[in-house]
């Protein structure tokens, strides 16, 4: 069992049209990250900023928990944990 990403409609063209991909956990949502961008080249320039940090218009969560109250890209993951990733919506 690993980690379940479950990945927003706008992002799943990256990941060959998949609603949730899995990783290995045990260790840090940038390590998490890391995993994924090398099997799917391109997803990390859509959820991390030029210098690295996630986007300010990308909440993430990893198990309901928002990572920016967990450290962000250092939150750690675990094996059996669903990481959420979702645009953030604005409107008026």
């Amino acid at each position: 069992m690993g980690v379940k990403v479950k990945v927003p409609t706008l992002l799943r063209n990256l990941v060959e049209g998949q609603a949730v991909v899995e990783a290995n956990g045990g260790g840090t949502l940038r390590d998490l990250l890391d995993t994924i961008e090398a099997r799917y080249p391109g997803f990390q320039e859509r959820v991390l900023s030029d210098g690295g940090e996630l986007h300010r218009f990308v909440n993430v969560y990893v198990n309901d928990e928002d990572v920016r109250y967990l450290g962000a890209l250092e939150a750690r993951v675990r094996e059996g944990d669903t990481v959420s990733i979702l645009p953030a919506v604005a409107g008026g």
